[in-house]
């Protein structure tokens, strides 16, 4: 049985007639959800913004010379949102498990970062041996935040408790969160080392991959609209970087970009995430084909 599709047939890509579910390898899962953001609320309005703009975008991908569109992108219905964190992330978990059962790519639209504890906790059931890439400006490790095990601020410390990880474009964290650097597998903004970054992508991550990319590695002149953002990120072309080379080496499973917190009267930021989103489909189809 067909999982609630997204009310708009085409959605994400305005793709009506490749929107097949069965077929589709793509599910773009939707998770307008903020309860949990400590700073400025908005991220539950980024997945609806960047599937409004995401029509716009070619379908055909210069640098790894594909149409990702053509392994087909089915957009799901939005997981409403849950009346507490916990119950959130079990939410989110049931929703991405039947994805990945029908065998699906599950591609998670957040959101407040929190979304990914579900997300991962469905993939790491489904996938034994998993590891997850993070992308982000802040390391997410405190045990709780403001009331709450399954906060933003809290996403990496629950994802430590099911499998390893690797960090990369971190500036921001808590004194009580430097005990749980391990070296070599955090990496800091503001000495960006990219091929000892990609040299960890490749021999630090074991088995299949979760990535998560938090909108707020980019720097605020590239990403002003995320609700924590931090001075000194990386640039747009440097993460495409980070991602190529996980695509190239490992088995993604799936992946989600989180926080974006639309700004009125721009509408770049969003079609930024849109095609970061489209881009990683390209290298996953590229690196990863199936038959």
């Amino acid at each position: 049985m067909t999982p609630p599709l997204h009310a708009d047939p085409g959605a994400f890509a305005g793709l009506s007639e490749l929107a097949s579910y069965a077929d589709a390898r793509f599910a773009v899962l939707p998770l307008p959800y903020d309860a949990t953001a400590s700073f400025q609320k908005g991220a539950a309005r980024g997945p609806e913004a960047v599937i409004e703009v995401s029509p716009q975008l070619e379908m055909y991908d210069i640098e790894t010379g594909c149409e990702p569109c053509r392994h087909g992108i089915v957009t799901m219905a939005a997981v409403p949102p849950a009346a507490t964190p916990a119950a959130n992330v079990a939410r989110i978990r049931d929703h991405a498990a039947g994805l990945i059962a029908d065998g699906k790519t599950v591609v998670g639209l957040g959101g407040d970062h929190s979304v990914t504890i579900g997300l991962v906790q469905a993939h790491a059931a489904a996938y034994p041996g998993l590891s997850v890439l993070q992308l982000d400006a802040h390391t997410d490790t405190r045990d709780s935040y403001e009331g709450t095990p399954y906060s933003h601020a809290s996403v990496m410390a629950r994802v430590a408790e099911l499998c390893p990880y690797l960090q990369v474009g971190i500036r921001a964290m808590d004194l009580a969160e430097v005990s749980r650097i391990t070296p070599g597998r955090t990496f800091f903004a503001h000495d960006h080392d990219e091929a000892a970054v990609l040299e960890a992508v490749r021999t630090r991550l074991t088995g299949p991959v979760y990535v998560t990319v938090d909108i707020d590695v980019l720097d605020p002149a590239e990403m002003p609209a995320t609700g924590t953002p931090e001075p000194g990120g990386l640039r747009y072309r440097q993460v495409l970087s980070v991602l190529r080379e996980v695509c190239r080496h490992h088995e993604v499973v799936g992946f989600d970009v989180v926080e974006l917190m639309p700004l009125p009267g721009s509408r770049a930021p969003e079609f930024l995430v849109a095609r970061l989103v489209y881009q990683m489909m390209a290298y996953l189809v590229t690196y990863q084909p199936r038959s």
